[in-house]
């Protein structure tokens, strides 16, 4: 076993840590926690900077979610920070325009566009546990946005591959500060984006749902022949959730309930406990195979079922239980590739930025913001720099499916935070940011850290897999064992090998562990990407 395949340590401190994709955005959290406020004052102020630095992949035209441990608790608490299709929302007038499914980008973009949830979900998180006000944690967010900042080479790529979906519209060149996409080092302000966070920071939720905003952005997407009124964006609220849990090898391991399709990841951890992973080997052959295949049935049973459980019953007990894993597990046989598992996968790729926050008394937040694809729908509300995600892509158009578009109902959510708990105290606060690849990625996390002992950074750095269930290929990165690679071609797995710029679709982690006895924090990030981890 090849520890820190990307040269990094994990980061060691005691009186806070930080992780997230962007290194100016850590720092961030990281000033929050050194100013006095508490994890998730510094997550709030990290999700912000991020919308601005990485606005790609994140901001206030889109959902977020969130776990949050808080050390006298003692108790995982799950926040949904989603918004709902507006009341209008049908099949038929998607239909009319010639689509078999609700269009991600384009003419018709705006039939993908739900309520964005972002900023009720951060004004609930700090009113509920944080210590700090709105106003205060914007400020590094507004600051950027208007002083500007270099932008990073991953980021720049990532804003060049939508620079065409942003141009379709004048107001997309709000986004465009020169023209185009700016390239790796220039620096780049985004004043009418901090124009919006300052009403935002001023007004809270209400100048942002009720006010002149929410004019400007159900005017935009009616003119472009969405769906959504001022009184779909007044009737938004996020909603505390129970969260749920599996046990795996002696770990707790939670997730955000459905619409998220964090029970993927509970599901398939449940499948791989029936298998000694730990006796067959680090990245092995057999450990490779067994893991795809319990993640492959675990994403079929998540597509089948997942749904807004408010609007439609979702059979968690069930897809949880046990006995049922042992009947899902008796399916995969060592020596074959299982031919066909069910559903198939869309939208094999999209932007999501993910963090953690984890502060010196042992309060967590695992927290998760995305606009979907890259600058959401392409659609940017004029004059205010906010991209409107295209998260109501992920509503079925299948009247028998429970994910069926209709009025006031939330999509199914591909962004899911994760926690992990030992003997009743935090152990994990982690998630895997990237589409689909993320309960694959909590999935693989889990058994690095749990089967191999590996720390926060070498279980970020081991080489993943990626189940591709709509084409069946198994996606694997450069670096793995030719022989591996052949061993799997035997057992039927269609095999592809990613490299360079490739690898970022095989996610994007952070994780901080904390031990209970010593109050010691350790901190991994992303090497696939440009992020850091970060502590005092």
């Amino acid at each position: 076993m090849t520890f820190f395949r990307s040269r990094r340590s994990s980061v060691v401190a005691r009186n806070g840590a930080v992780a997230t994709s962007q290194p100016l955005a850590a720092q961030a959290g990281l000033q929050i926690l050194k100013d006095g406020g508490n994890a998730i004052d510094a997550a709030v102020a990290t999700a912000a900077a991020l919308n601005v630095l990485e606005p790609m992949s994140t901001g206030v035209g889109g959902d977020m979610f969130a776990l949050v441990w808080k050390a006298d608790e003692k108790r995982v608490r799950a926040l949904n920070g989603s918004g709902k299709s507006a009341a209008a929302a049908n099949r038929d007038d998607v239909v009319r325009r010639g689509h078999s499914a609700i269009p991600t980008e384009g003419p018709d973009a705006a039939f993908s566009v739900s309520v964005p949830g972002t900023v009720h979900g951060w004004e609930t998180l700090l009113e509920e546990d944080g210590t700090m006000t709105l106003s205060q944690v914007l400020k590094p967010a507004i600051k950027y946005a208007h002083e500007g900042y270099p932008v990073t080479e991953i980021i720049a790529h990532s804003w060049q591959g939508a620079e065409e979906k942003l141009a379709a519209r004048p107001s997309g060149r709000e986004m465009l500060p020169k023209g185009r996409a700016p390239k790796y080092g220039e620096v780049v302000s985004l004043p009418e984006l901090g124009r919006t966070l300052e009403v935002i920071a001023e007004g809270g939720s209400e100048a942002f749902y009720k006010g002149e905003i929410a004019k400007k952005m159900s005017d935009f997407i009616q003119s472009e022949g969405g769906w959504i009124t001022t009184e779909d964006l007044a009737d938004h609220h996020s909603d505390w959730d129970v969260p749920i849990h599996t046990e795996y090898r002696g770990v707790d391991v939670w997730e955000c309930p459905p619409n998220g399709q964090g029970i993927a990841a509970l599901m398939a951890l449940n499948i791989a406990e029936g298998f000694d992973i730990a006796g067959m080997g680090f990245q092995s052959p057999d450990t490779y195979h067994h893991l795809i295949e319990s993640m492959r049935l675990g994403f079929s049973d998540a597509l089948d079922y997942v749904a807004d459980p408010r609007v439609t019953e979702v059979p968690i007990g069930m897809l949880l239980d046990k006995k049922r894993a042992g009947e899902r597990r008796s399916l995969i046989t060592g020596g074959r590739a299982m031919e066909n598992v069910g559903s198939g996968m869309p939208y094999p790729n999209s932007d999501t930025v993910y963090l953690t926050v984890v502060d010196g008394d042992g309060n967590a937040c695992s927290f998760i913001n995305s606009l979907f694809k890259g600058f959401g729908s392409g659609m940017v509300v004029p004059t205010t720099g906010i991209a409107l995600q295209n998260r109501g892509a992920l509503f079925s158009l299948d009247s028998n499916h429970p994910n069926f578009v209709k009025g006031g109902k939330r999509p199914f959510q591909t962004i899911i935070p994760a926690m992990a708990t030992r003997d009743g105290e935090m152990w994990l606060s982690f998630g895997v940011m990237g589409g689909f690849m993320q309960p694959q990625g909590h999935l693989q996390v889990i058994s690095n850290m749990v089967d191999f002992n590996l720390d926060s950074q070498q279980a970020l750095d081991a080489l993943r897999f990626r189940v591709y269930l709509e084409s069946g290929t198994i996606g694997l990165e450069a670096g793995v064992d030719p022989d591996t690679v052949r061993d799997l071609q035997r057992r039927g797995h269609r095999v592809k090998i990613a490299d360079g710029y490739d690898r970022v679709a095989y996610g994007g982690g952070q994780i901080i562990s904390r031990d209970p006895d010593t109050g010691v924090l350790v901190a991994g990030s992303e090497p696939r990407k440009d992020g850091a981890a970060v502590g005092f």
